[in-house]
Formats: C-alpha cells, structure tokens, sequence
C-alpha cells in the first residue's frame, strides 16, 4: 500500500484547522502541563520517578487517545471520513495524516511536562524511544474507539476502557500479594514505562532497558496493525 506524504499533509492541515476551532479539544494540551505543575509543587514529598509515572500514564489518555478518537469520530459524524475512501488517499494517507497532528501536540506537550517536573532519565534515548512508541500505541487505542464511535460524546466514553485498563494497571502491583492474578497487570504498557522510569541513573544493565521498550513495541505494532485492519473494515461496513 503506497503512501503519499502529500496527501497525508493537506489531511493535516485541514485537522490542525479544525482542532484550533475546537476550544474543548485544545485545552486537553494543558493537561500534561496541569498535571506536572502539581506534583511538582508537591516537591520531595513524592518520588520522582512515580510523580512521573502519574503525569504521563493520565496525559496519553486524555490528550493523546481522546483527542484521535474525537478528530476519527467528528469524521464519522459528518459523514466525511467514508468519502475519503473514494478519493486517491489511501488508508494510511488517512491514518498518518489524522495521526499526525495528535503526535505532534503529545510530542510537545509531554517534553514541556518533561521539563516542568524535572525528570532526568536513566537513560535519556530509551526514555525517548518509550515516549514515542507509547504516543503511537494510544494514538492506535484512539483511533479504534473513534472507529467504534458516531459522535464525539461517543468518543469521549468509549476512552473509559483505555484509561482503566492502561491507567489504572500499575496500580495492580499494589494488590499482586492478595490477588496474584493481576501479574498479568505488569505487562500492561502503562507499566512497563513506570518501570522504565523508575531505573535508577548508576549500576542498571542494558537487559532493564530493553526489556520494557520491547513489550511496549509488540503493543505498539499490534494495536496499530488492529487499528488499519479495523478502518478498513469499518467503512466497508457501514
């Protein structure tokens, strides 16, 4: 399937359009910067590594699969994303395009929260590589509730499974003694980047910076494979 960067661009353009009318999606960029001024403002009474963990993990969900799911759904409202189908844009012109935008707003805003709190990272290409491969995994968790959804206020719920299931799952591991099943918790994007940010700067080993960038890779390629499996079905379907 080819890829046509024009194309993918003018589908950015016309979303950047869009999005900077849309007031209620744009203030989802103040998020990640709300969050880190507050556990910043907690100062050394939490660990910055976790402090951390708590503004990125939240911020992916609300900024960055919310915002793809509502720009995937506004297309679906307005009937206008089946029709792009019979125009020369392919389905990953669609995708990249639309994606294009919300990876770029995450991008910024999670380097501005970055600098806010103060976080230095044990390693700082792996942290890179993790950010970046997390945006693209929630931006494929957002495109599939957008595809699911017909509305925007269908959007804005259909998140709620994605900010549990991510979110909450690096909270499980308070809970492994009682209930060993949520083990399964730890393999959980989300928590494998509370790992990854919690490695310390002196005496790690190359395998604990690995391991827990190529969990968050499989996820990444397989709910970004769903994600263009589902598009395409989606609007054949309907």
């Amino acid at each position: 399937m080819s890829i046509s960067l024009k194309r993918a661009g003018a589908i950015f353009v016309k979303d950047y359009k869009e999005f900077s009318r849309n007031y209620g999606l744009s203030i989802s960029l103040m998020f990640p910067l709300i969050l880190a001024l507050l556990f910043r403002s907690a100062g050394p009474s939490l660990n910055g590594a976790f402090a951390f963990s708590l503004v990125l993990n939240p911020s992916f969900v609300i900024l960055t699969c919310l915002v793809q799911a509502c720009l995937i759904a506004e297309e679906k409202e307005r009937n206008t994303l089946r029709s792009l189908m019979f125009t020369p844009a392919t389905s990953l012109d669609v995708l990249i395009g639309k994606s294009f935008l919300v990876f770029v707003m995450s991008a910024v805003a999670l380097a501005a929260a970055t600098y806010l709190i103060g976080y230095e990272p044990a390693s700082i290409w792996a942290f890179v590589a993790a950010i970046i491969l997390s945006i693209i995994l929630y931006i494929a968790a957002g495109t599939i509730c957008g595809l699911f959804s017909k509305t925007l206020l269908d959007a804005s719920l259909s998140i709620l499974p994605v900010a549990f299931v991510f979110t909450m799952a690096p909270w499980g591991a308070f809970l492994v003694d009682d209930y060993p099943i949520l083990n399964v918790l730890d393999y959980a994007p989300s928590s494998q980047l509370v790992h990854l940010l919690g490695i310390p700067h002196k005496g790690f080993k190359a395998i604990e910076l690995l391991e827990p960038l190529l969990i968050i890779l499989a996820w990444t390629v397989v709910l970004t494979m769903v994600s263009v499996v589902l598009y395409q079905w989606r609007l054949k379907d309907e």
